[in-house]
This record gives C-alpha cells, sequence and structure tokens, in this order.
C-alpha cells in the first residue's frame, strides 16, 4: 500500500481587510479589547464572494503548486459550515468551477475541524480505493452567518479557503490521525437551520440562522483537548515534541494556544500562528496557515508537523504530517 503525501497547498482570502478599529463603528469595542482576550487584530471579509469561489481559488493554487493537471483530481472532499446552498454540495460547484469533471465531490461537516476530518476521510479514501489525487478544501463564509450586534462572535471570525492537493507516493507523509467528537455539547456553538414548516405542522419552530457561541464552555473544551490531542498523536507515531518541527492549530484564541503551550512546556515559536491576520475562520484555518508557511518558504522536506483542530460539534482532531515538498 502506497504512502499518501501532500502534493500541493493554497489559499484564498478576500480583498476586504476588516481591522479591529472598523469595527469600533458597529459594536461597543476597540482594537485593545478585541486583540487583548483573542490576538485578532483583522480579518478578511466577503465582498459577494461565495464559499465555492473562494475554495475553487484556493484549490487552483493548490493544484497548480503540485504540478498536475485539474483532470487528475478524482476526488474532492470539502470541509464546510457555511456551504453555498444546502443542496447541491458546494464540493459539486467547486467542482465545475474549476473543471474537475473526472472527480467524486462531496461536503462534510465538522465546522472548525473540518479539515482535519477532510485529511482523515480522504486518506482512508485513497488507500481503500483507485483515487491518486485528492483536492481537500476547508473553505468558510461565515461573515453571511454573523450577528452584528454580538461583539462576543462578530470581531472573532473571517472568511477565506485553503486547500491541499494529497497524492500517492512511496514517501511516508501523512502518519495516523484522531478525529472524534462530543456530541452533547453540540448547543456550544450553532448555525440553525431552516424552520420545521410545512402543512402537517401544528406548532412551527422558529431558528435563528445567526451564529451563537457559549464561549466559555468553547474555551474550556479546546483548552483540554489541543493538550489531549497533541500527546494522543505523539504517542501513535512514536514521537517527542522535540522530534516535532511546527504545530499548526486551529487559529481561534491566543489564549487557547498559550495554555497549550504552557501545558505541554514548549515555547509559543513551536506553535504556528497567524490568527493576528486572519482571525477565525473556521475549517479554512489550518489549511491557510499551512499554505502561508509554505509561501513564507518556512517548511522544509523532512519537517515533522502535528496538525489539531476543535470546534462545533463539538468535534476534534489532530493529524501528523511528513513534510514532502
Amino acid at each position: 500500500m502506497k504512502e499518501v503525501i501532500i502534493g500541493g497547498v493554497g489559499k484564498y482570502t478576500p480583498s476586504k481587510k476588516i481591522t479591529n478599529d472598523d469595527f469600533s463603528h458597529i459594536v461597543d469595542t476597540n482594537d485593545e479589547w478585541i486583540s487583548s482576550r483573542t490576538g485578532i487584530k483583522s480579518r478578511y471579509m466577503s465582498s459577494g464572494e461565495d464559499t465555492s469561489y473562494m475554495a475553487a481559488m484556493a484549490s487552483k493554487k493548490a493544484i497548480e503548486e503540485a504540478g498536475i493537471s485539474v483532470l487528475d483530481i478524482d476526488l474532492i472532499v470539502l470541509a464546510t459550515c457555511t456551504p453555498d446552498m444546502f443542496t447541491p454540495s458546494t464540493a459539486c460547484i467547486v467542482q465545475s468551477i474549476i473543471g474537475a469533471k473526472n472527480a467524486v465531490a462531496f461536503d462534510i461537516s465538522a465546522a472548525c475541524s473540518g479539515f482535519i476530518y477532510g485529511l482523515d476521510i480522504a486518506k482512508s479514501l485513497m488507500n481503500s480505493n483507485k483515487y491518486n489525487n485528492t483536492l481537500v478544501i476547508g473553505a468558510e463564509n461565515l461573515s453571511k452567518f454573523m450577528d452584528w450586534k454580538d461583539r462576543s462572535t462578530c470581531i472573532l471570525f473571517g472568511d477565506g479557503a485553503g486547500a491541499a492537493v494529497l497524492c500517492k507516493s512511496k514517501e511516508a507523509g501523512i502518519g495516523s490521525s484522531l478525529c472524534k467528537s462530543e456530541g452533547e455539547k453540540w448547543d456550544c456553538i450553532t448555525i440553525e437551520g431552516s424552520d420545521v414548516d410545512s402543512p402537517f405542522v401544528e406548532k412551527k419552530t422558529l431558528r435563528d440562522s445567526k451564529l451563537k457561541m457559549n464561549g466559555n464552555e468553547v474555551f474550556k473544551f479546546a483548552t483540554s483537548i489541543i493538550v489531549k490531542s497533541i500527546n494522543e498523536i505523539l504517542e501513535d507515531n512514536n514521537l517527542t515534541l522535540d522530534d516535532i518541527d511546527y504545530i499548526v492549530p486551529h487559529q481561534a484564541n491566543i489564549r487557547i494556544i498559550e495554555y497549550a503551550a504552557r501545558k505541554l512546556k514548549v515555547p509559543m515559536s513551536k506553535f504556528y500562528m497567524n490568527i493576528e491576520e486572519y482571525g477565525n475562520t473556521s475549517a479554512a484555518s489550518i489549511p491557510i496557515a499551512l499554505s502561508e508557511m509554505y509561501e513564507k518558504d518556512l517548511l522544509k522536506k523532512g519537517n515533522k508537523i502535528i496538525l489539531v483542530g476543535f470546534g462545533a460539534g463539538l468535534t476534534y482532531g489532530a493529524t501528523f504530517i511528513n513534510w514532502t515538498i
């Protein structure tokens, strides 16, 4: 059985950059309040680009970096909690935009853990089927679902997309992963769907499609699960933290990562952080970070990397990667 490696990465963010000072004109907040509590200074927001468009632009870059034809892509796994539509899948729309006519395409919904879930699903399918080149995408258009009167949430999130091309190889690439969920805490982060409304419903259910979050519960969950996930991945791959060049976490809050660094007794420099510029882009945050690291020439062939995510569901996961490009 061949290994599965990352052959190329790409990212896309909208051109509109929103600073913390911009938010001071919308809600009762300011730059010091936001940055001191979250580490965020700015984020990018859609000016009309939908999730599929951003995903397609990131995908084109990843395919170009992988040095293959779009026709070589035979599987597309797109992680998002902000799809263009309920149906069809955003992955199918991306398939159409980029012209990947030979691919199987579908969405998954695991919120901020979505890209890690996507990697695990793609690797499993590549090992069990005849898929040779897979596009794994994390893309979000969270500004569609913000409550612009709620300063505890609207300041946190940004829009964007990141993508990776997975290829079969003789080299060691993606190692073991863990993907788990704690569904009993599903109500900690929600974006509700359509109302239950038909001629056969006596009492209609009115739902709110704005993002809602229990910040305290999410913080407690994230600070415990990120340390647990990293330690489990190290054990599964017979590694220590000294072996790891970078930990690339979901970019949710700088305080979560600072807590994890203290618990793991490693310097913050071990974690790659770009939350200051992008904010929380949910499923897009980890692939955007990977692509940015690649663009900055921070990643070298042979680097050992841990990806770790956590989010609505509540979901969490981690993956070990031998970097090969």
